[in-house]
């Protein structure tokens, strides 16, 4: 499991750390061949002293150490000056500090040499690791310890996981839910065992610059990462409220189609057009999501335009039988036509219908109903014409008289003809039935591979 590997190379990471931090913690200070400080107070000489005496004092002090050779010290009107060499940076501060603070002492001319001496002898290094591996054995126990309870910690996290997935199974059916809270839940029992380990260690500023500068390293992560824990959040609410489920036509943010899967960065919806849209799930949560396959039947709409010349109550009684006769649409919300406008040249009624929508195109029974309407309208002698036009003609309209005229044409001639235009069936091979598209597009659109579907779907299934 992913969880539980990276918990395991968290836990070894931080052994080594621990371990590190624990031997540097009790390092012993190094014993050099003498420590170098300044005298703590003023270097007292007898009272009314004279130069010659601040000379012998400071020269029997720097003499007395061993640190210098050729060393030498004048001493004029007050004003020090120390010359010979020495072997290091220290060794000369030191010599200055003495004679600074020497009683009567005006100002130090420190001419001091330092010399560095290059030494080939290994004791210093065979002491060194002589000493570290003394502060190995007395850190030993704590190392031991922390090798206990680190493990303990991670075991106790992984079972207590485990139950919590275990008792959630009932109640939640989203895995990814159960998952969560199970590692909500898991890992401060984790942290709690590097926290006591870090406590006996007495390592406890160390615990406590860790929790902060964790809390910190949280804020600056969650600014640099603010839309990633946006859209992880949005997935999360999602899962839980279930607006929709895998295999719905849903229309979300201007994009419509059959959710495929959503993970915790995005929702891909798979659309007529064969294209498969990666929608942000903080978009999601965000828009208004419309979805078409919540309840089976889904209604449609379309327009027709009749003539002021024709009866409204014989073309709406004209147009429900058609609907009636039409096996696509539903009985039950029974079909309605309403009258919707009156148009400069036509009465437009607003036809009103209910299909199944998980099986049947909208779009195609639309067509195959308003085919049929046109037929039948026209059979029965309503009249369906265009809208009216004004054309102007500035230069004016000549007028042509013919001396004979031709034969009129009955009216009803036409009407006939274009009715027997039309077929009578529900469906043609240019519609291509009245089944849904989502359903009939070719399998390499449905099956084609999604790179970010496999970071786990958090829907259920249709």
């Amino acid at each position: 499991m992913k969880f539980y590997s990276t918990m395991t190379r968290v836990s070894s990471a931080l052994l080594i750390i621990l371990t590190l931090t624990i031997v540097s913690s009790t390092k012993a200070q190094p014993v050099s061949e003498a420590e170098v400080v300044s005298p703590g107070q003023e270097v007292a000489v007898e009272p009314d002293v004279r130069d010659s005496a601040i000379q012998h004092r400071i020269g029997r002090i720097l003499n007395a150490t061993g640190w210098y050779s050729n060393i030498a010290v004048t001493v004029d009107e007050g004003i020090v000056f120390l010359d010979g060499t020495t072997a290091t940076q220290n060794r000369w501060e030191w010599a200055r500090n003495v004679a600074s603070r020497t009683e009567d002492v005006v100002a130090v001319v420190n001419r001091i040499e330092v010399r560095e001496e290059v030494s080939w002898n290994l004791a210093p290094a065979l002491a060194e690791i002589e000493r570290i591996a003394r502060q190995l054995a007395v850190a030993l126990p704590l190392i031991l310890l922390a090798f206990l309870i680190l493990p303990l910690a991670w075991l106790l996290s992984g079972a207590l996981a485990g139950m919590i997935r275990r008792l959630l199974a009932p109640r939640l059916d989203q895995e990814f839910q159960r998952d969560l809270i199970a590692r909500t839940i898991a890992i401060p029992v984790f942290l709690l065992g590097v926290y006591i380990v870090l406590q006996i260690a007495g390592l406890t500023g160390l615990a406590v610059s860790l929790l902060g500068g964790a809390g910190i390293i949280g804020i600056v992560l969650g600014f640099a990462f603010r839309d990633i824990a946006e859209n992880f959040l949005a997935s999360l609410l999602l899962s839980i409220r279930r607006p929709f489920r895998q295999g719905d036509f849903i229309s979300v943010a201007e994009h419509e189609g059959v959710v495929q899967t959503m993970n915790t960065r995005s929702t891909i919806l798979l659309t007529i057009d064969g294209n498969h849209v990666q929608i942000p799930n903080a978009i999601v949560f965000k828009n208004t999501i419309v979805n078409f396959t919540a309840a089976p039947a889904r209604r449609v709409t379309a327009e027709v335009g009749i003539g002021y010349d024709a009866s409204i109550a014989d073309a709406q009684e004209v147009i429900v039988a058609v609907l009636r006769e039409h096996e696509a649409i539903l009985h039950n919300p029974p079909p309605m036509v309403l009258v919707n406008a009156l148009g400069a040249a036509t009465v437009n009624l607003k036809v009103h219908f209910w299909i199944d929508g998980n099986t049947l195109s909208p779009l195609r029974v639309r067509s195959s109903a308003l085919r049929l309407i046109k037929r039948a309208l026209l059979k029965r002698g309503i009249s369906m014409p265009d809208e009216a036009r004004e054309i102007i003609f500035p230069q004016g309209v000549p007028i042509v008289q013919h001396t004979e005229m031709p034969p009129p044409v009955p009216a009803d001639s036409s009407g006939a003809a274009k009715a027997t235009a039309e077929p009578a069936t529900e469906a043609t091979s240019a519609e291509g039935g009245l089944g849904n598209e989502i359903s009939e597009l070719p399998r390499e659109f449905t099956d084609a591979t999604i790179p970010e579907a496999s970071a786990g779907n958090l829907l259920d299934r249709e």
